[in-house]
């Protein structure tokens, strides 16, 4: 009788749930969209903006979030991130609950309220832009106490600071109006914005 090493037995070949007995391409969907460039994101924000200037915010958000370059490229989807920002923060805090069930109410509702939860965490993860985070200063050591008087400046009056409190409160909205489903399934998507 021989010895089997059961070490060097690849089990993903005998569960039959494995992704190694299915193509990974089957995780996309087919209907993906076309993807977009950086000049087709500048002219939805064009369009976004119009939108936002007659007075229809509802009608921008609900815009940005269909027009999202789920296969866009890098820059593409930088320009549209920071229109749904600007959108965003142009709805004032009373209108956010009723914007957002015009926008996650009817046909293709849920889709929508995953792609804003998409942007919403992708807005909390990007770099603060405008606050010198991006190039920190060399040369100055901390303090002997171990704290650094090193920081930002307008931390918490307009800069990054606004923005996150604006999206964290649109989290907290949009938690509301379509549940923690919607986190998960973005966690779980492989389509990014």
């Amino acid at each position: 009788m021989s010895q089997i090493n059961y070490r060097t037995i690849n089990i993903d070949v005998l569960d039959p749930e494995s992704s190694v007995n299915f193509p990974m391409e089957s995780l996309l969907p087919a209907t993906l969209p076309a993807p977009g460039t950086s000049s087709d994101a500048a002219g939805v924000a064009s369009e976004v903006r119009q939108l936002l200037r007659s007075g229809d915010a509802e009608g921008a958000l609900r815009h940005a979030l269909d027009t999202a370059p789920l296969a866009g490229d890098d820059r593409a989807k930088e320009v549209h991130l920071a229109t749904v920002i600007e959108v965003l923060q142009g709805i004032r805090q009373g209108e956010m609950l009723r914007v957002l069930e015009g926008v996650c109410g009817g046909s293709g509702g849920s889709e929508r309220a995953d792609c804003l939860m998409k942007y919403l965490y992708k807005g909390m993860a990007a770099p603060a832009q405008g606050n010198g985070a991006q190039s920190p200063r060399r040369g100055i050591s901390p303090q002997s106490t171990g704290f650094s008087q090193i920081q930002p400046r307008n931390v918490g009056e307009g800069g990054s600071g606004q923005q996150m409190s604006v999206l964290l409160n649109w989290h907290e909205k949009l938690v509301e109006v379509a549940g923690t489903g919607s986190i998960v399934r973005v966690m779980t998507d492989r389509r990014t914005v």
